[in-house]
Formats: C-alpha cells, sequence, structure tokens
C-alpha cells in the first residue's frame, strides 16, 4: 500500500482520504493472509462476486467450509451476507470486520 500511495502521492491521513474503504480491504485482506501463513493454516483465497453486482471482500476455503468476511471501515454501517450467497453457500459463515472489532480478524482459532 505504500508504493500505490507513494505512485499516487497521497499520504493524507486515512480520515481526509477518498479511498479509504479500498485502503482499509487491502490492509484487512493482507493481514489475514500473513496471520493464516504465520499460524500455518492452508487456506484457499477468494472474492465472490455474482452477476448482479453483490459481492463479499475476501473468502477463505477451509477443509471444505467457507468463511466470508466484509470489511467495513466504519462500524456504523450494517451488512448483511447477500441472499444469493447464504443460498448457494448455507453452511458458510459470515463475518463484518471494522476498525472496533479488528482483533476478531487476528484472534480467530478458526
Amino acid at each position: 500500500m505504500g508504493i500505490r500511495n507513494s505512485l499516487i502521492k497521497n499520504f493524507n491521513f486515512l480520515d481526509l482520504r477518498t479511498d479509504r474503504g479500498a485502503l482499509w480491504e487491502n490492509f484487512c485482506v493482507v493481514e489475514r493472509i500473513k496471520v493464516n501463513f504465520f499460524r500455518q493454516r492452508f487456506v484457499n483465497n477468494y472474492f465472490w462476486r455474482n452477476y448482479n453486482g453483490q459481492e463479499i471482500d475476501y473468502l477463505e476455503e477451509r477443509n471444505g467450509l467457507l468463511n466470508a468476511f466484509e470489511f467495513k471501515y466504519s462500524a456504523k454501517k450494517k451488512v448483511k451476507p447477500p441472499q444469493a450467497f447464504l443460498d448457494t453457500y448455507p453452511k458458510s459463515s459470515f463475518k463484518v470486520i471494522n476498525r472496533e472489532n479488528l482483533n476478531e480478524l487476528f484472534l480467530d482459532k478458526k
């Protein structure tokens, strides 16, 4: 993310940036991949989007189970999983990660 910021010459504080949501998503995905690596959890990483434009920011598949994550910078945003995703993958889990519960991304035992 530092190289990207350097290329676009934008080092403003996060609260002043128009791309903070994208930066937050990128940060969360990268940190989750690091956590899995250091815990030696071998997962398949995916992004999910359907033809109607519904999407999920990050998916992990391990042992045949899907764990879905939606990353929101603001804890005020209420998010529900897309019904099409739930219908297709009924045994999956879904978690919203924001600044207030970021530790859940690092501390889960799954």
